[in-house]
Parts: structure tokens; sequence; C-alpha cells
């Protein structure tokens, strides 16, 4: 089980708190800390190899889906 000193915070902006509360609403989720992480997760498991840089389609993947989760 992980302890304090394995976690740090994350600011986000809180319309974008409010509106992934609302999101998850029923889902499963705990929290929007546990969505948070599950979709960081799922993001980095895409397979991108950080000892490249992204190509053009990938950099606009992730910025679709940080759009996707209201970052833009």
């Amino acid at each position: 089980m992980p302890n304090a000193k394995d976690k740090v915070t994350l600011k986000i902006p809180r319309p974008l708190y409010d509106r992934l509360k609302h999101i998850i609403g029923d889902s499963g989720f705990s929290s929007v800390n546990e969505f948070v992480v599950y979709v960081l997760r799922d993001l980095v498991s895409m397979g991108f190899d950080d000892s490249k840089e992204l190509t053009k389609e990938e950099t606009e993947a992730i910025k679709q889906r940080l759009k996707n989760l209201g970052y833009f």
C-alpha cells in the first residue's frame, strides 16, 4: 500500500474538477482522484516510448484526450 511519500498533489481548475465529479457520477469510481489516476494510467499505457520524441500524430492524440477532459 502506498504511503504519503509515494503521492503528490496535482492541482486542476475547480470547473474541471466539478465537471469530472459530475461525469463519474455512478460510474463506480469512488472519487475524482481515482478517475484521474485511471485516465492518466490509460494514457501512459498507450505505449508511448519516453526515450524518443512524440510524433505529430501522438501529440495530437494526447491533445485531443486532454481536450475531451476539459483542459483546452
